[in-house]
């Protein structure tokens, strides 16, 4: 977008912007969301920026009337697969409170100086000045969702002492983190509950239908998933979480909502970023509904799921795991292979809510070759694909490209391109991916098809959400047909 282009968005105060950009207003020394309700400013005084960290670098303080760091995240990080894209996904996930700038800028293949350079170049502020910004967004969610105590919030959102947590808030909000915390009524605490709930922000519309996609995956003792809810165990960098996500679509706010039963506070972050990425809450629906739309062998299938969204992934060994798992089976199939698999597991340390194990790592699966079932050559190549990962040999994660993604899996036997395009999909959150070869996408294909041989059987009117036109022939396939058509095969 040019600079009129976000100016006729702060001007409609379109809420579809909120997190996309921000407004800096030279006159007031404050940013703000692109909807904020205060008059819009004089073109000639308005400054914007891709980042909050970048207005917090030139001199700029948080609105309090608009709170600009209680939006959803841009969309544009999944949308992006250069250096500063992937830099973002990896700073969200933590990287940088784990293993500092050195950790970001080895995982990206730069030199510290050059990583400086790039974001700086791209998005105004430095990786620490990002990374700050991400730790005051998870403070500020901390302090007015939560009775936590301030000191178990500044190590929660990744600040190194209790003095930078207050300084930080101070000068991104020019408010103290109990006068934050006052500006939200709080209900009173549980009687002897550790849990944490918290409220998950996105744009509208909301799909409830990934929760179906995932509780039809989900793994006994691992996972648990309703049609408006999903559970699960999870290892993270310093331990074991367990958390829910259920959605309120009876209310007016539709409200999504975290439970966190146990984590590490020092992984609340990432389990956030996670969470987020697993039900796609950053992208834009509407921008993403109105390019399906186009097509006339979508519009009926976006009118009457809109906002879909495009399910993410956890941890992204497991998702190659599970994806080499289900190749050319069913859903159900690979359910079956998975549930058998995860016997290899660790019993969780946080148990509770029939959820007892955690998702077996590669050094467990690669150990485990008696629980897996199936062709022979489909077998060993995941054994192989484990214990490459578990030596280290094999790595890949948030911060990889598509090109890079591709040179790392392709080499694996037993991995094909079906298998990079929705590992891809899934882990990077690449929103252009198109499973031509998927059986049950030619299902859906074939279920919706209006006999316009004009249109390209590819799908690339619909780019750059060509993964989202999947999704919706996935879902095309899954309705119940009148005809016999091949088994749904290729969706892990």
């Amino acid at each position: 977008m040019d600079f009129w282009q976000r100016y006729r968005a702060i001007d409609a105060r379109d809420p579809r912007f909120d997190g996309q950009f921000y407004t800096a207003v030279r006159t007031t020394g404050i940013y703000c969301r692109p909807s904020c309700p205060a008059r819009t400013p004089k073109a000639s005084n308005v400054t914007f920026y891709e980042t909050s960290a970048a207005a917090h670098e030139a001199g700029y303080r948080a609105c309090k009337r608009c709170l600009p760091e209680a939006v959803p995240g841009t969309p544009a990080w999944n949308v992006r697969q250069d250096v500063a894209g992937r830099a973002m996904r990896l700073i969200n996930d933590g990287v940088i409170n784990r293993d500092g700038v050195a950790g970001l800028a080895s995982r990206l293949g730069y030199s510290q100086r050059q990583l400086n350079r790039i974001l700086g170049q791209e998005l105004g502020a430095g990786p620490l000045s990002l990374a700050r910004a991400a730790r005051a967004q998870t403070a500020r969610t901390l302090l007015v969702s939560t009775s936590m105590k301030l000191a178990d919030i500044a190590f929660a959102a990744g600040f190194s002492s209790v003095r930078q947590f207050n300084e930080t808030i101070a000068e991104v909000f020019d408010m103290t983190p109990t006068a934050l915390r006052r500006t939200v009524r709080h209900p009173a605490p549980g009687g002897g509950t550790t849990a944490l709930t918290l409220g998950l922000p996105y744009r509208p519309p909301f799909d409830p239908s990934i929760f179906s996609f995932l509780a039809v995956r989900a793994i006994p003792g691992i996972e648990e998933g309703t049609a408006t809810s999903y559970a699960r165990t999870l290892r993270l960098p310093h331990g074991d979480a367990r958390f829910q996500v259920a959605y309120d679509g009876g209310t007016r706010a539709r409200q999504l909502t975290l439970t966190v039963g146990a984590v590490d506070l020092r992984d609340l972050p990432a389990l956030l970023s996670r969470v987020r990425r697993l039900f796609d809450l950053d992208a834009d629906p509407e921008a993403i509904d109105g390019a399906l739309t186009a097509d006339p062998r979508l519009a009926a299938s976006v009118a009457g799921a809109p906002g879909m969204r495009m399910p993410g992934a956890l941890d992204p060994q497991e998702l190659l795991v599970r994806a080499m798992v289900g190749q050319q089976i069913t859903v159900a199939a690979a359910r079956t292979a998975l549930t058998q698999l995860s016997a290899a597991g660790s019993p969780s340390s946080t148990a509770g809510d029939g959820l007892d194990r955690l998702f077996p790592t590669p050094a467990q699966i690669a150990a485990a070759g008696h629980l897996l079932r199936g062709p022979r050559r489909r077998t060993e190549s995941l054994l192989q694909a484990a214990s490459a990962m578990a030596a280290g040999e094999l790595e890949f994660g948030y911060g990889d490209d598509l090109t890079g993604l591709g040179a790392k899996l392709l080499p694996l036997p037993g991995v094909g391109p079906w298998t990079v395009g929705y590992v891809a999909m899934r882990v990077l959150g690449a929103p252009d991916v198109f499973l031509a070869n998927d059986a049950a996408v030619r299902n859906g294909i074939r279920a919706i098809d209006n006999g316009d041989s004009t249109l390209s059987p590819d799908f690339r009117e619909t780019s750059p959400w060509r993964s989202y036109a999947t999704m919706h022939l996935w879902r095309a396939a899954a309705r119940p047909a009148p005809t016999t058509t091949v088994p749904a095969k290729g969706m892990p």
